[in-house]
């Protein structure tokens, strides 16, 4: 049986466009705007990554350490990332969610219990930042057992060899940070440097599904839709901090960029 990840692939070939992958904080600015905006932004997005908060960012820039602080400043834990998930889920049960965050937060509480709450809450895949390949190889395949997609990274500093690899243990999909740099800088290389790197990935095993994320905004998508998925966040975290400066409705912004960012590519 397809995961619900595969099958959100399979839709937009069939479409001929990329997939629109979303990433907000889980309980920005808390628990039922974080619901509400999933719920919007859904209409339009084909998978929607969640990212679990944390205080000590690694690869996150401004817009999602502003967007993290809000929901830590309102006592978000990982157990109500859970919550947010699962009602979500409740009216939502086909559309992917993906967990991003970082490893202490999964040790912290031990893989087994979160991969455990990861089945009951309907959590699809994840991403974990700081686990590399190939030391996260143990944790990719209690993953699989689960039927939980754990996602691997690629660099633009990845070597052909260690590409290889980590394609072939790879599950249904792979995120290429287009840059080095930390989420949400301006993008520093230009879209066809980017589409040449990705498309080198793609051609070790074109059946694997390759994302492209890190600097994808209104501006730079058009340039980039010949990839198989993009994905938008720090953009996203930028508009939910300026809807709430001018006392907007976050989820009615959002929800109004998602439907743009998806004509966009169509």
């Amino acid at each position: 049986m397809k995961s619900k990840i595969a099958l959100a692939f399979q839709k937009c070939k069939r479409e001929k466009r990329p997939a629109l992958i979303t990433y907000t904080v889980a309980g920005d600015n808390n628990i039922q705007n974080s619901i509400k905006i999933m719920n919007a932004i859904s209409r339009y997005a084909d998978i929607l990554e969640l990212g679990f908060p944390h205080n000590t960012p690694i690869a996150d820039g401004g817009q999602i350490q502003s967007s993290t602080h809000r929901a830590l400043k309102n006592g978000i834990k990982l157990n109500n990332v859970f919550q947010i998930v699962k009602k979500f889920k409740k009216n939502n049960p086909n559309k992917p969610v993906i967990l991003m965050g970082y490893y202490n937060l999964i040790y912290q509480i031990g893989e087994k219990k979160f991969l455990i709450n990861c089945k009951k809450s309907g959590v699809d895949g994840c991403i974990v930042v700081d686990y590399p390949f190939p030391e996260n190889k143990n944790f990719a395949e209690k993953c699989r057992k689960k039927s939980i997609n754990f996602i691997q990274l690629i660099s633009p500093t990845t070597s052909k060899d260690r590409m290889r690899k980590i394609i072939r243990i790879s599950h249904d999909m792979v995120y290429y940070i287009s840059m080095l740099s930390t989420t949400g800088g301006k993008l520093k290389v230009s879209a066809k440097k980017i589409l040449q790197n990705y498309n080198k990935i793609r051609r070790i095993n074109p059946k694997k599904n390759v994302v492209i994320g890190f600097g994808i905004t209104d501006k730079t998508i058009v340039a980039l839709k010949s990839a198989q998925g993009l994905v938008c966040g720090s953009f996203l975290c930028k508009t939910i901090s300026n809807s709430l400066k001018m006392g907007h409705n976050p989820a009615e912004k959002l929800s109004k960029v998602v439907y743009n960012l998806k004509n966009k590519i169509l």
